[in-house]
């Protein structure tokens, strides 16, 4: 990673720590601290650059503490992303997912979409009719989005809430409720709503994280993804989202969500302005947070992805993070969270195959089916948009583990078996056929 900007952090990546006492702590299986972990993702805070023979060393501890922990399975998920709206003013710098909401005003724009609820039921409906047994929808804020009809008429006529009534807009998103009930289709899992959508479904009313997440989930939200986390250390936020929630605030969200019942994922998006120290500290909210709530089900680090981001186009930073600062983000993450089971490589932000070398690095787990995705293809990404359980089967034997299909909340699980056809079984319609086949289909029930 190469940062061209400077910046005067009060987080540095120094400690009284060594790299040797950090190492023999996490082999040992002992608790690690921040000094740890920034020891270990620098391979020594008492040199330049990175020690590839150290990198190893710290890779394998990791791979073996994920061989206790889950064994050899790699496990995957049957998933399409209906992402509802591309609209937000909110101005990350290390995104290109997002359109300005006002171009949205009036006629729709050339670039970028609104689903109605409509549009995302029958996103949906289809994807469940071919197995597909999760929805996963990460959305632009736009202004018109609110939790109800109820909170349109708390914040019409208000300045400075993020609001503009739907009939400002060429298309109407309606409510997160109304998005909610929509996607509900005949038994799929609903995974949607990170702690900064629901931070703009209780922007401007006095209403807790705790009850606006009791409410999502009455309407058919069956898990919160706690991504939106990016680092969670302000003087980071501050630099690349400043109009985003705060550290604090995302962890009150992330806490309203499991007492009202949610299980949870957590994110770190690393390898654009921050330091070894940052994603230390970040790894040490995370596991506070699950040490306190026990609802996170996964973690999921996710390399940023420059080349169309106004990070890069700036000039701010040159590149993302190298592979061996990926592959020590997997290992220290492992390492470090010893209360959080499951953790994530990423097809889309790495490809095939790094993700799957990845899986040797203390990662169990490979994403999933993705009918579509749009977020990481927006900001360069260039892997594609989808992947069979048939490429599930093939890409994981090869590297000599165990393809499992599973739940969102790995609760349920099935080994694939050795011959194909290859196709999901633990959705609502899903009997075993391909999930791109093209033979008959029974709708989804609504």
């Amino acid at each position: 990673m190469t940062v061209r900007a400077s910046f005067d952090w009060a987080h540095v990546a120094a400690t009284d720590q060594s790299f040797e006492n950090a190492l023999a702590k996490a082999r040992a299986g002992d608790r690690l601290d921040v000094d740890d972990a920034t020891e270990l993702l620098a391979t020594g805070t008492d040199r330049e650059g990175l020690d590839p023979a150290r990198v190893e060393r710290v890779l394998e501890a990791a791979d073996a503490r994920r061989r206790e922990v889950v064994g050899d399975e790699v496990t995957f998920v049957a998933n399409v992303n209906n992402n509802v709206t591309t609209a937000c003013n909110t101005g990350c710098l290390f995104c290109n997912f997002k359109d300005a909401a006002a171009t949205f005003e009036g006629e729709d724009p050339d670039v970028g979409y609104t689903r109605t609820p409509a549009e995302s039921r029958s996103v949906v409906r289809d994807a469940v009719a071919r197995g597909v047994y999760e929805v996963c929808s990460v959305s632009g804020l736009h202004p018109a989005l609110v939790l109800d009809e109820d909170h349109h008429e708390a914040l019409a006529g208000r300045e400075g809430v993020n609001y503009r009534p739907p009939e400002a807009y060429g298309t109407d998103p309606g409510t997160y409720l109304d998005q909610l009930r929509a996607m509900a289709v005949d038994g799929v899992h609903v995974h949607s709503m990170t702690p900064e959508e629901a931070a703009h479904a209780r922007r401007g009313v006095d209403r807790s994280y705790r009850e606006t997440y009791e409410r999502l989930r009455g309407a058919g939200l069956d898990s919160a993804p706690g991504t939106a986390a990016e680092i969670l250390v302000d003087e980071v936020r501050e630099e690349i989202c400043p109009g985003k929630i705060d550290s604090g605030e995302w962890v009150a969200a992330m806490e309203g969500a499991a007492a009202a019942g949610l299980d949870l994922t957590a994110t770190i998006m690393y390898g654009h302005v921050e330091n070894v120290r940052h994603r230390a500290l970040h790894l040490d909210v995370v596991r506070d947070l699950q040490d306190r709530t026990g609802a996170i089900r996964e973690f999921v680090p996710l390399s940023f992805v420059h080349p169309n981001t106004p990070l890069y186009e700036r000039g701010l930073v040159d590149g993302g993070a190298s592979d061996a600062e990926d592959a020590l983000m997997i290992a220290v993450s492992r390492l470090f969270l010893d209360n959080v089971d499951h953790l994530q490589s990423s097809w889309v932000k790495f490809g095939d195959e790094k993700a799957l070398k990845l899986l040797s690095c203390g990662a169990d787990d490979l994403m999933g089916t993705i009918l579509s995705e749009e977020i990481t293809t927006r900001a360069g990404g260039t892997h594609g948009e989808f992947r069979s359980f048939e490429d599930y089967a093939r890409m994981i034997r090869a590297v000599g583990r165990e393809p499992v299909e599973r739940s969102t909340d790995y609760r349920t699980r099935r080994t694939l078996p050795e011959e194909g056809p290859y196709g999901p079984r633990l959705g609502p319609r899903a009997d075993g056929t391909p999930i791109l086949s093209d033979g008959p289909r029974q709708p989804a029930d609504d």
